[in-house]
């Protein structure tokens, strides 16, 4: 590991502090890249995630697809964490904390904001990061684009049910535009890319070679894009840090507790490692454009719930990194087949 990849932790924390600095010393530059965005997917942070995203799509050799559904048990272990458990969880850990271990903190009001907030983050599993989490855990390739693809198949189904039932409101409008959006931007267009180089590059040598280049392309799109997150969020930290670290609690206990779940399901089914960091680690993560979304169109740019979907977002990156580090330390406890 380079020195830039072995203290990446030092570099996403002192990025998240550069970005609320940047946030409030310069808010026409934020605002200008807040402006850059197109049903509620944030142009300038979707090129960096695909800049993350495709030096692992050069890695997905077609010929091996066909070999995957030879591993079942990885996909059904992300299907059922993913839809069975996790929004359930979420809602449950939110009606837990903010109307009774910070009721006395919390108006009720506001209180029922933030739990809806974070059911919509419990229903949204993630769509684009995983595959720089899958990548720094050197998950397989081929494996992870399968079950983001199956997960993403499901989501258009059961994201709208399952969001009405935990909050008691029937009129769900799935917005259509950013999760076929993104799925462009974050899946279809990053494969297509990464298939199109491997046919011209032909050798797998050169293919290796090519991918050790452009591995410091992920690191580089992803300091830059904690930046930006904590520089559009920059101010809302500063002005409300109580209410960011309470929604933060529940968020922390359900992204370490479904990795946990995940990968103890994993260990015991015997996946291999390669298959079980990646399937538990795309339950942890968050298709934050997606509950950003919903929350403003259900209940107000200014919400509360809108501010729990912005705090899953803010939360995300330092826990999956050290989720990373843990998947990374304990690979030798896993089969190697």
């Amino acid at each position: 590991m380079s020195i830039f990849e072995r203290y990446l932790t030092v570099w996403v924390a002192l990025a998240m502090v550069a970005g609320i600095v940047i946030g409030t010393a310069v808010p026409a530059l934020v605002n200008a890249i807040a402006a850059a965005e197109v049903a509620n997917v944030n142009l300038v942070v979707a090129v960096l995630i695909w800049a993350m995203v495709y030096p692992m799509m050069v890695g997905v050799d077609p010929s091996s697809l066909r070999d995957v559904v030879k591993q079942p048990k990885g996909l059904a272990i992300t299907l059922v964490v993913n839809w069975l458990i996790k929004p359930f969880t979420m809602a449950a850990l939110g009606v837990l904390f903010f109307e009774v271990v910070f009721a006395d903190l919390i108006s009720p009001e506001d209180a029922q904001q933030y739990i809806a907030g974070l059911i919509l983050l419990g229903a949204a599993p993630c769509t684009a990061m995983v595959f720089v989490w899958s990548q720094l855990t050197r998950g397989d390739e081929s494996y992870t684009l399968l079950q983001v693809s199956v997960n993403d198949v499901v989501m258009v189904f059961a994201f709208a049910p399952i969001v009405a039932f935990l909050l008691g409101v029937t009129d769900i409008v799935v917005p259509w535009e950013t999760l076929l959006l993104s799925v462009v931007l974050y899946v279809a267009l990053p494969l297509a890319a990464g298939l199109l180089t491997r046919h011209h590059l032909g050798s797998a040598e050169r293919i290796d070679a090519f991918r050790s280049r452009i591995k410091s392309w992920g690191m580089i799109g992803l300091i830059a894009t904690v930046v930006i997150l904590f520089g559009l969020q920059g101010q809302v930290i500063l002005d409300r840090p109580l209410v960011i670290a309470l929604i933060a609690v529940p968020i922390l206990i359900q992204s370490y507790g479904i990795f946990v779940l995940a990968y103890a399901a994993a260990y015991a089914l015997r996946v291999p490692h390669r298959i079980a960091a990646p399937c538990a680690l795309i339950g942890t993560s968050n298709f934050f454009e997606l509950a950003v979304a919903v929350a403003i169109s259900l209940f107000g740019l200014n919400s509360g719930a809108a501010l729990a979907t912005v705090v899953g977002v803010l939360v995300e990156v330092p826990v999956m990194l050290s989720l990373v580090a843990f998947a990374n330390r304990t690979r030798a406890r896993f089969v190697e087949s």
